[in-house]
């Protein structure tokens, strides 16, 4: 499976801000490809050597990296190949879809080289781990994790939608310094900021947030999340709000992300310039995070922590 290279036009705006004509992106999935060779070469069951030699050693700069800081070596992706079949059967069933958000991707892009005509745009990789990442950035472009984001049934219905929204919200953070900075001990609410960022402005090029799902389940639970969050928010202790799963009916997971998403599109229904807010919301940093958050007057739904 060949790369594909897109052609992201840019959107028509204002000469004086116009963004490039044209971004070519390259999307590697022949890292995928590779992968299901090994598979059917071994029955479905592959050794740690056969991975190494056939998937892992001829494999993309992405891979490696991501081998290293996600998979964590091939014997134990080999294991996860033996104890959960069934997920990366349904991989290879999802894998055909790939095809089809090209265009959608491309679209995408463009909108974003038309709100930020100084934006980067590197790779995009989609390959196979072990089923425990579904996207992340680096400073060499966005991996995607394609066993992962497949078996997410809770996002997105539709496969396609969900690579779509997803790429388009790691493509945010690529152009986030905060996101591959090195902050010790972030707090909650400048994480938040980071997420609810990527997910506002990944709305506003690709349709939707990423984590669009989180919308219905919060519904007439407005009230006790945002003061719970507001409560927090000061604090470091991320467990009860970000990268925590996908949850259940009782809680979902994640749900920093949905309040991120609402500070951030108050404090952008706030500002005198859409273009100067998204800048402003890209470039959030932990000093600037609490004026930020005053800025964009967002409140909890039923009043300020306290009220009755």
């Amino acid at each position: 499976m060949l790369p594909w290279v897109l052609l992201a036009a840019a959107l028509p705006a204002p000469a004086a801000t116009r963004a490039p004509a044209a971004q070519h992106v390259v999307i590697q999935t022949g890292d995928v490809a590779r992968f299901f060779q090994v598979l059917d070469a071994n029955q479905g069951r592959p050794s740690a050597q056969d991975l190494q030699r056939h998937y892992l050693d001829p494999g993309s700069k992405a891979l490696h990296g991501f081998t290293a800081s996600r998979i964590g070596s091939m014997e134990r992706l080999a294991r996860a190949i033996q104890d959960k079949p069934a997920l990366f059967e349904k991989a290879r069933r999802c894998a055909t879809a790939l095809p089809t958000i090209r265009t959608r991707v491309a679209a995408a892009l463009g909108r974003l080289g038309a709100l930020l005509p100084e934006a980067r745009f590197p790779p995009v990789t989609v390959l196979v781990g072990r089923g425990n990442s579904g996207g992340v950035t680096t400073p060499d472009g966005v991996v995607i994790g394609l066993e992962a984001l497949c078996n997410a049934d809770w996002m997105q219905a539709d496969v396609s939608d969900r690579f779509v929204h997803l790429i388009a919200h790691e493509y945010v953070h690529i152009q986030q310094p905060g996101a591959d900075a090195d902050v010790a001990q972030p707090t909650l609410l400048y994480q938040t900021l980071l997420e609810g960022g990527a997910e506002y402005v990944a709305e506003l090029i690709s349709g939707q947030p990423a984590n669009a799902h989180l919308r219905r389940w919060t519904q007439g639970r407005e009230c006790a999340l945002e003061r719970q969050f507001a409560q927090d928010s000061a604090g470091t202790d991320l467990s009860q709000w970000l990268y925590n799963g996908p949850g259940d009916e009782t809680r979902r997971g994640d749900l920093g992300y949905w309040i991120g998403y609402r500070i951030a599109a108050d404090y952008a229904a706030h500002a005198p310039d859409q273009r100067s807010a998204i800048a402003t919301l890209l470039n959030v940093r932990p000093d600037s995070a609490p004026a930020l958050l005053v800025a964009s007057e967002w409140r909890p739904a039923c009043g300020p922590v306290g009220n009755r």
